[in-house]
């Protein structure tokens, strides 16, 4: 039976915080994401963790995205990574990202990594060795293509966010209906977010989940790198990966929707999205200051 994901699923999963609590208590997330040609998937991807309340968000690109990055970003820790010859990934980054996913609590993979040898082999050890939450977005879910053993022998079933496309690359359905994304997720052992117009959430136990918020005005480059980041940031504050996929899809659109009532579908940006969700999550402060 399909369930809808609103305020009162929101509600029922994001706990206020404890007043003694500090940076440790709200997640060490890893963002493995970018390339000299996207380093603004980098950016939204980071700063999507940031706005949704990490504890600490490290961000893990090539030294070629670097630069850009550093001067953009202030609140996450970003750690430049060995390149190839067009800014992206080289294999020689896996003993530091091995290292730094042993130390986080969720890891997110794949925005605006491009697609390469490389990025391949980084991607398929990673799911092999990292033992906390993965969550796989763009060319992460890319490099899956022939390889989706390897998601169903991670360590904890893996969050897969495809778009229209990129499901129908990894599945080969390029029209699926309510019941071959649950089976596709059942199948491989993973909760699947498929984006799109009232974006559905499948997990391995066979439950779907149907989104009610968002607009057409979201359907714009970075969109999906805030929802990622925001997802990856749930997982990482102690959400199942089934309620933290469900409730970042939720409030991604709800952010959408204040930035479209504001500024127009036409006009509005994912930097406006990462604007407005702040101004949601006051919902679950614990007084007014």
């Amino acid at each position: 039976m399909k369930q809808i994901i609103d305020w009162d699923f929101a509600d029922s999963v994001l706990p206020l915080r404890a007043a003694d609590s500090n940076k440790n208590n709200y997640g060490r997330v890893l963002c493995i994401c970018g390339s000299a040609m996207y380093s603004g998937a980098a950016y939204f991807a980071a700063m999507g963790a940031v706005r949704m309340g990490s504890g600490v968000v490290t961000l893990a690109s090539p030294r070629a995205a670097w630069q850009a990055l550093a001067a953009k970003l202030h609140e996450p820790v970003i750690c430049p990574m060995p390149e190839d010859d067009e800014g992206r990934l080289h294999q020689d980054a896996l003993p530091q990202l091995l290292s730094l996913a042993g130390k986080a609590d969720a890891v997110l993979i794949g925005c605006g990594l491009g697609r390469s040898d490389n990025v391949t082999k980084i991607v398929g050890t990673l799911l092999r060795e990292t033992l906390c939450q993965i969550v796989l977005d763009a060319d992460g879910i890319n490099a899956l293509d022939g390889h989706m053993d390897i998601v169903r022998q991670a360590a904890r079933p893996v969050v897969l966010t495809p778009h229209a496309g990129e499901f129908a690359r990894l599945s080969g359905i390029r029209q699926p209906d309510e019941s071959s994304l649950a089976h596709f997720a059942v199948d491989n052992r993973c909760i699947l977010l498929y984006k799109g117009h009232r974006t559905r959430v499948a997990t391995p136990e066979g439950q779907l989940f149907e989104n009610t918020s968002g607009n057409p005005g979201m359907a714009k480059g970075g969109s999906g790198d805030v929802l990622a980041g925001m997802i990856v940031s749930l997982c990482g504050q102690g959400l199942c990966a089934a309620d933290a996929a469900c409730t970042g899809a939720f409030l991604h659109g709800k952010a959408g929707d204040l930035a479209a009532n504001e500024l127009s579908e036409y006009g509005m940006t994912p930097s406006d999205m990462l604007h407005y969700l702040p101004r949601l999550l006051k919902r679950y402060n614990t007084r007014e200051w």
